[in-house]
């Protein structure tokens, strides 16, 4: 059985169930084991760059090639995988199902095609189960799903002794600003906070400056999609030169956050329940803890430039 994952969250299901990829994306590091695989895909942006070139970089290489991603067909060829998972959710995180569909059709390989679509956490329990049943590896699934329930299920019941309910803004682009959405709203109710920029399944969208100041949530968190904690925290000035970022309850309260968006928040595979063990940190420290500060640092009041 040869599997190929072209996202960083289906090679962590691949890993959680037993399963080693012969074949992996670029971005795909955890656990370490991945980075040893042959990457398939190249980015046509640079990932260490700051938000707002990333996004220029992305809007160019869409208008340019019609793709973020370009696949190593050669090595795609050469690893001739039984099965191929990719995803759905975003065309912009990862290759997306269209182009991967394209591509076994004309190299005319005997490979299934598994699409996981994560919007929430029913939809990861649902994508483990069926990546599962799909490589005979059913009853590895139902058992890593239900360990995964049992610790939602514990957080999100110390969550509800909480007597406080923060009012929560999560960014997962800060240029443009954009709120995260899918997963998120639902992993903030659980943590025990509220989140009024979006719904549940939302998709992750932009947002004007002058929304986040009218919200005026009582935690933020900048979590920019791909960015580690350093970069995330590095490119969060561009928070702090915006008008009234000072002003807002969570900066004033010492409550505004950067979290590392690639290994955690943006990456819809096993350790969102890290993701959602860490943000019920941020929201109730006294009772969960403070969070882990590898994945986790407080802002402390930059200081705007203008």
């Amino acid at each position: 059985m040869r599997i190929v994952s072209l996202l960083p969250a289906a090679t962590e299901c691949c890993y959680a169930l037993g399963v080693e990829p012969v074949g992996v994306s670029h971005e795909c590091d955890f656990p370490p084991a991945a980075r040893e695989q042959p990457s398939v895909v190249r980015s046509q942006v640079d990932p260490d760059a700051d938000s707002e070139t990333i996004d220029a970089q992305v809007q160019t290489a869409l208008e340019t090639h019609g793709s973020v991603y370009e696949l190593d067909r050669e090595k795609l060829r050469e690893l001739d995988p039984d099965y191929i998972l990719t995803q759905g959710v975003c065309d912009v995180c990862a290759v997306d199902t269209e182009l991967v569909a394209d591509t076994i059709r004309d190299l005319e390989l005997d490979a299934e095609l598994i699409t996981t679509d994560v919007h929430s956490l029913a939809d990861l329990y649902g994508d483990l189960q069926k990546v599962g049943d799909a490589i005979g590896k059913a009853q590895t699934a139902a058992r890593v799903v239900a360990d995964l329930k049992a610790r939602v299920s514990e957080v999100e019941r110390r969550a509800s002794e909480c007597a406080e309910t923060p009012s929560v803004a999560v960014l997962d682009w800060l240029s443009p600003v954009m709120v995260a959405g899918h997963w998120m709203p639902e992993l903030i109710d659980l943590a025990g906070g509220t989140y009024p920029l979006a719904a549940p399944r939302d998709q992750s969208t932009p947002c004007e400056w002058q929304e986040i100041r009218a919200c005026d949530p009582d935690v933020l968190a900048a979590a920019p999609c791909g960015f580690g904690l350093a970069q995330a925290r590095e490119d969060a000035q561009l928070l702090a030169e915006k008008p009234g970022w000072s002003d807002l309850t969570a900066v004033a309260t010492n409550r505004a956050y950067a979290m590392d968006g690639h290994h955690l928040v943006n990456r819809p595979g096993p350790r969102l329940v890290d993701t959602l063990e860490h943000l019920a940190c941020v929201l109730h420290p006294k009772e969960f803890g403070e969070p882990d500060r590898a994945f986790v640092a407080n802002l402390s009041h930059p200081t705007p430039t203008q």
